[in-house]
């Protein structure tokens, strides 16, 4: 069975914006990740993205211009060479009772039960407290990159591997990492 590696969103693939990406102008890709993409791609890694999208709960976005966003970032994934095997998103607001929500883990099951890869030799990688939480909710290594919120996330968590980037983590990931099978 092929590996599965779970990246959040904005601050690891994107540049992540205090507002929140609303339009395609506003999606940036960060430099490096269509590449770190690629050679997963060519490793036969499986790529998920699990990502919170309050911005459709509170009514700063549709789902329908969500789904436009995430579909052009897919295909200038695409045209790179590199490839996202899904995306799983959380688009309720903050004070929504759900279970999709990072910190809690229901993101990171559906995408298990769909994908059925083991918890416990599965990475998280996030720039963020939430995204470190819900990984560890559900039984997945964390890792954290100082794009995005991790340069101000990884004092509080001194425990999880950091990297510079998602392409330092992924250089990580294939030559060196325990979570590969």
């Amino acid at each position: 069975m092929p590996a599965v590696l779970l990246l959040d969103r904005d601050g690891v693939i994107n540049h992540d914006r205090p507002d929140a990406v609303k339009s395609l102008a506003e999606l940036v890709i960060l430099p490096g990740v269509i590449d770190a993409l690629r050679q997963l791609r060519q490793a036969d890694v499986r790529t998920l993205i699990i990502t919170n999208q309050a911005c459709v709960g509170r009514g700063a976005l549709s789902m329908a211009l969500l789904n436009q966003i995430h579909h052009h970032l897919l295909t200038q994934i695409e045209q790179g060479g590199g490839h996202i095997d899904g995306i799983y998103c959380c688009p309720h607001s903050i004070n929504t009772a759900c279970d999709c929500r990072k910190p809690l883990p229901g993101l990171i099951h559906q995408a298990q039960h769909d994908w059925q890869f083991d918890y416990g030799t599965t990475w998280m990688v996030g720039d963020a407290g939430r995204d470190i939480e819900a990984a560890r909710s559900a039984g997945c290594m964390p890792a954290l990159v100082r794009t995005g919120k991790g340069s101000r996330t990884a004092p509080d968590y001194p425990d999880v591997p950091l990297f510079a980037d998602l392409s330092d983590f992924v250089h990580h990931y294939l030559t060196e990492s325990p979570g590969r099978p």
